[in-house]
This record gives C-alpha cells, sequence and structure tokens, in this order.
C-alpha cells in the first residue's frame, strides 16, 4: 500500500509539473509569465509593425513575455473555435467585432470591463465600444476600422467632366447613378463592383438611407425586415448592372484585388473599395497612374456607414488577463495605434491617434478617410447571433442573383426576411 502511496504521490508530482509548463507559462523557477498573442496582421508594413511593437514590450517587461503567432483571416472563426473547444486558445485575440458574437455568448472571451484602464476605455469613442459589448459585457476593444471609399480613375474623371465629390459635399445615390452613365463609353465602364461577399457592403452602406434590416425588440429577440432604407444599395447595384448598363456585370464575382488591373487599364473608372487597399494601388499602378480617393454616397443619413472594426481580446481561459490587458493598454497607446493604422492603412479608433497629423494628409486619401470617420456606426448585424449562418446560406445567394438579375426585387425581399427569420429563430428559442 506505502508503495501504491509512492507512486500516487509522485503522478501527482508530476501532473502538476506538467500542468504549471502549459498554457503560455515559463516553468516555475524562471518566474516569466509568457503570453501568446495571436496577430492576423498580413501586409508586409502591418506585420513588421506588429512584431516591433511586441518587441519593445519584451525588451521592457522581462517578467511578462509576449510570443507573436500568425493567424489568418481566412479561418480564423474555425481555427479558433477549434482552440477554445480544445482549451488551446492564445491569451490575446486579434479577429473582427461581427466575429465576436458567438464567441462572447458561448464564454470564451473574458469581459474586459473591469480589466481595461481609463484611458483606453475614454480615448475609444461609445460608437465603437458597442461593436464589441454584448449583454453589457466588453469583450473586445475595438482598436482599427475601415470605411469604404471610391477609389476612382482621375484622368477619366476629369475627361467626363463630372463634379468631384467631398466628405463635406459627396454625391447622393442618384447622382452616382448619373455620374457613372457618364463616365461609361468606349471599353469603360462607370464603376466596377467587386461583389464576390455582397453582404457587408450592401448593409453597411445601407445606414446612409436609413437601412437597418435587423431590428432588436424590447425582449432582445431580432427579426429582419426589408424596409425603404434597405433598398438604396440593392436598388442602385441592380440598375447599373441591368438597367443603365453603367457597371460591369463580370465584376460581381470579383474581389476588390481582382479589379485593380481593370482599373489601372481604364476598364473601370470608380471601384468602391475598403480604405486598405490603396496600399494595393500604390504598390501595384502602373507609372503614372492618377488616382482619387473619393467618398461613397451620401443618403438621407449623410456618408452614415456601418464598419466592423478588428478587435483585440483576452480568452477567458487565460491564466494572466491583467497581464494580457496591461499587454493591449500599451500596444494601443496613441503612438503606437498610429503605428498600426499606418501598417494597415487603416484609421484608428482612439480619438487622439486619430487626430495624429501623420493621418491627415491628402497623399494617398488619408485626409479623405478620416474625414469620414465621424460617421462610422457599428455594422447592423453587429450583434446578431445566427448571423454568419444568414449570411453564407441565405443573403449572399440572395444577392448574388439579385445584382446579377435572376430575380427581382420581390424574390430577394421573401429570402432575406422570411428564409432568414427562419435561421435567426434556431438561435433565439
Amino acid at each position: 500500500m506505502r508503495a501504491l502511496a509512492r507512486i500516487a504521490s509522485a503522478a501527482a508530482a508530476l501532473a502538476l509539473l506538467l500542468t504549471g509548463c502549459t498554457s503560455g507559462d515559463a516553468p516555475h523557477d524562471s518566474g516569466t509569465i509568457r503570453l501568446r498573442f495571436q496577430s492576423l496582421a498580413w501586409q508586409t508594413e502591418s506585420v513588421e509593425a506588429n512584431k516591433e511593437l511586441v518587441a519593445e514590450w519584451n525588451a521592457a517587461h522581462p517578467d511578462v513575455q509576449v510570443d507573436y503567432v500568425q493567424g489568418s483571416w481566412d479561418s480564423v472563426h474555425d481555427q479558433l473555435l477549434t482552440s477554445f473547444e480544445g482549451g488551446e486558445a492564445p491569451d490575446i485575440i486579434h479577429d473582427a467585432s461581427d466575429d465576436l458574437a458567438d464567441f462572447a455568448y458561448g464564454g470564451y472571451l473574458a469581459d474586459l470591463r473591469t480589466l481595461l484602464p481609463d484611458r483606453l476605455r475614454s480615448d475609444i469613442p461609445a460608437e465603437s465600444w458597442r461593436t464589441t459589448t454584448f449583454d453589457e459585457g466588453i469583450y473586445g476593444v475595438p482598436f482599427l476600422q475601415e470605411p469604404k471609399v471610391l477609389i476612382a480613375n482621375t484622368r477619366l474623371l476629369k475627361k467626363a467632366g463630372v463634379r468631384i465629390p467631398t466628405p463635406e459635399r459627396p454625391w447622393s445615390w442618384t447622382e452616382f447613378r448619373e455620374v457613372s452613365r457618364k463616365l461609361t463609353g468606349k471599353g469603360t465602364y462607370g464603376v466596377a463592383w467587386p461583389l464576390k461577399e455582397p453582404v457587408s457592403i450592401t448593409l453597411n452602406m445601407g445606414l446612409s438611407d436609413g437601412g437597418q434590416l435587423f431590428h432588436r425588440g424590447a425582449d432582445g429577440t431580432v427579426d429582419l425586415r426589408f424596409e425603404q432604407g434597405d433598398r438604396v444599395v440593392p436598388d442602385t447595384v441592380h440598375a447599373q448592372v441591368n438597367t443603365d448598363r453603367s457597371a460591369a456585370r463580370s465584376a460581381l464575382g470579383m474581389g476588390g484585388s481582382d479589379t485593380l488591373p481593370g482599373l489601372f487599364g481604364g476598364k473601370y473608372a470608380m471601384v468602391p473599395l475598403g480604405f486598405a487597399y490603396r496600399q494595393q494601388v500604390v504598390e501595384q499602378a502602373p507609372e503614372g497612374f492618377e488616382w482619387s480617393v473619393l467618398p461613397m454616397p451620401a443618403g438621407r443619413d449623410g456618408t452614415a456607414q456601418g464598419v466592423s472594426p478588428q478587435t483585440l481580446s483576452v480568452a477567458e481561459d487565460s491564466p494572466h488577463k491583467k497581464e494580457a490587458v496591461a499587454f493591449l493598454d500599451f500596444l494601443l497607446s496613441p503612438r503606437n495605434m498610429v503605428r498600426l493604422a499606418e501598417g494597415d492603412w487603416m484609421l484608428p479608433t482612439g480619438t487622439k491617434a486619430l487626430a495624429d497629423p501623420a493621418l491627415h494628409t491628402a497623399e494617398n486619401g488619408w485626409a479623405t478617410g478620416t474625414a469620414l470617420a465621424e460617421n462610422l456606426r457599428p455594422a447592423p448585424a453587429q450583434s446578431v447571433r445566427g448571423y454568419p449562418e444568414w449570411k453564407d446560406k441565405v443573403a449572399t445567394p440572395a444577392l448574388q442573383e439579385y445584382y446579377s438579375g435572376a430575380i427581382g426585387l420581390g424574390d430577394l425581399k421573401k429570402r432575406l426576411v422570411t428564409d432568414g427569420n427562419r435561421v435567426l429563430a434556431r438561435y433565439q428559442r
């Protein structure tokens, strides 16, 4: 019996030792805490900025070391779900706010309300915090955001003699259609809509005309309603492709990068793209190509548009939440937030970072983007459970068919709303 007890005691000690060496911790005798930071940065400048900041933190904090882990936007949701369920999630998680709802409601992310420093809480506007707030808890820090803009061939706009819009005096959606028709002809389309993934831009730009689509009741349940404001983007794109012939049908199945050769070659005069695509234009445009960054069209609510900021969260299972948030506070100081924004060619959410003169230059359209920042709103589907399934199984094929002319507005509405509410109902039982 004593021999069995000794064996059991040794096994218990070994288990404790092994436990102490997992979950990102260094061996106990080192006294060093190790945190894993999974970043989704992918552009060269962005990856470099993130790695430099990690190195600066590690040099100044020998007792709390951060290990940089490279993730991918292409597979982040499934990869995180697997790591959460397997108990192997990184301590610090880079993601987007529209991907957080299921993780937050599922208990995988830490509620940061009692952990966030006052400086960080007050520097980021309430509109941005709404994107990471679920049932009153805050499950991520929104730090980078990307408005949609029009990247335009300046020479073609000048040749057509159209009015050049500004953030202070943008085109209306009606004027945008008229301008697109004027820019069309002799092998050139006025606009190319890269709508391989049509849902996000349709919903986010719909806010400019009061569109919401998702409506939350007093009991917290959400239902879909396709109202007048929700029609501005679908009606515009459908008309440009099928009636005006001012938008290239072939672009509907493209991603944003796919349209750039056509933009450079004069096939398209304008392309609606995320703000960060400016970097690809700078790197890929042929010598002498003149381009402009223009605001997207405005509706009854001006240039309002929805965004899903990039976020930084802390895993609920992390044994070092306090240290993880301290690293976030360092990473998102105003100076460092500017570095991250410049590396990703995006806008910071922090008010002090956004005021930095480097982000207000006319060069490469920075000033146009920062002028749009005050009108950015949480994306309509931000906190809706079941949104990913609705988007993939219902909205994406329905919008693609409507934009191509395969179905009419009545069928689009039925599929988005009737079929969509059936999907959402399963998540609200």
